[in-house]
């Protein structure tokens, strides 16, 4: 069947005066209202494109994909808030609707907003902010120390509330947060525990690698460690050469040198800094 807010491939089955016609393999259609085909695509061939409805409620096809389809989760800009609900710029038209009822809280005109696109029944194509309601951890899909696609949809004194996998809600702790992180922003991580109520702990560092809460300690060790190993700098090396490197002073990073030293990560050389605390 034809899904509305999903890519599929639908086969050209005729020309109109609206555009192209496509169908699926069970004879329902979706209009394609261009003049032409996408390159390369003849009469009765398959073509790949994303669905959903116009302004008159009609099935319509369009090669342009929006950022994120039913099921998955995306920053877009409000363009109109109003009782009913708002209404979000996805690329697409019509603009992607918020009814109000799916509102964790107000949407404002010009901010940009967490949401997940969704379809059913009662709304048809939507889109939500109630990130929670969508997420599941009775039926966890990862395990622990795996690595992990996050996305930020809350903050509070705890840390970063995240989605993981586009399927689970996580925790990232405050203690563990070493870079200004907003809503929205898409991470990686690791699962550093499942508990037994299935609440997910995440880290933003590999596991079996010491958290710090210097910034400064897991800048080096971040640099170190994707730079092949290797920082030319010494404490020899000049103030404006370490900020204009790392963007802290002299003394921040004399002192988070010391730790990695004293924690017998790095070897101190006479050209700059060596990374043994392996990978």
């Amino acid at each position: 069947m034809i899904r509305p807010g999903h890519v599929q491939d639908l086969f050209v089955r005729r020309h109109t005066t609206e555009g192209w016609v496509l169908a699926d393999g069970e004879g329902n259609e979706a209009l394609y209202p261009e003049a032409k085909l996408p390159t390369g695509v003849r009469d009765d061939k398959s073509v790949r494109v994303f669905v959903l409805r116009d302004d008159q409620g009609r099935l319509v096809a369009t090669t342009r994909v929006p950022k994120a389809t039913v099921g998955q989760f995306a920053m877009f800009r409000v363009l109109h808030a109003g009782c009913e609900g708002a209404y979000l710029d996805w690329g697409l038209k019509p603009d992607l609707f918020v009814p109000a009822s799916e509102q964790e809280r107000p949407l404002q005109e010009g901010r940009w907003a967490l949401v997940r696109v969704a379809h059913d029944r009662e709304h048809g194509l939507y889109a939500s902010t109630r990130v929670e309601d969508f997420l599941d951890n009775r039926d966890l899909r990862v395990e622990e120390q795996e690595k992990v696609d996050l996305i930020v949809f809350d903050r509070s004194d705890l840390g970063l509330d995240v989605v993981v996998n586009g399927r689970h809600r996580g925790l990232v702790h405050a203690s563990d947060v070493f870079k200004p992180v907003s809503v929205g922003d898409r991470l990686k991580g690791y699962v550093r525990h499942i508990r037994e109520d299935h609440k997910l702990d995440i880290t933003l560092q590999p596991i079996g690698f010491r958290q710090y809460n210097d910034a400064n300690v897991e800048l080096l060790i971040k640099r170190l460690r994707s730079g092949r190993g290797f920082l030319p700098f010494t404490d020899k090396s000049s103030t404006e050469a370490i900020y204009a490197e790392f963007g802290i002073s002299k003394k921040a990073f004399k002192k988070a040198v010391g730790t990695l030293y004293r924690e017998r990560l790095v070897r101190l050389e006479d050209d700059g800094i060596v990374w043994i605390g392996g990978r």
